[in-house]
């Protein structure tokens, strides 16, 4: 078994599901099949073997150029890593032990204060 995203003609993944390939390559649509990993993340995979970069999920863009897919992209200032296929900040979140948020009006990183204060 495998998992298989279905990706719309705007290479959109409309879903995932665990199949086979002989029941895939059944369906009338099976050319909007393309099998992913779920143990992708960034182009690493625990066991060596990465599959199109990360994992697919519904919204996310199959790229066929990149042969990878693509999270939505979540703050508009964020900008695609080429190597992992995953978004990142403009800047990188301060690492002093406290908890952060990217607050994109502001374009930066943003404390989030410990519940009770």
């Amino acid at each position: 078994m495998a998992h298989y995203a279905r990706v719309n003609a705007q290479g959109i993944v409309e879903q995932v599901i665990v199949a086979e390939q002989d029941f895939i390559d059944t369906l009338p649509d099976a050319s909007s099949w393309v099998q992913t990993s779920y143990n992708t993340l960034g182009g690493q995979h625990p066991e060596g073997r990465p599959l199109r970069k990360n994992y697919a999920g519904i919204g996310y863009t199959y790229d066929a150029g990149r042969d990878a897919f693509i999270p939505p992209k979540p703050y508009s200032q964020w900008v695609l890593n080429e190597q992992t296929c995953l978004w990142d900040a403009p800047t990188q979140m301060p690492n002093d032990g406290k908890r952060y948020q990217w607050d994109d009006q502001q374009g930066n990183w943003v404390e989030v204060p410990a519940q009770g204060e």
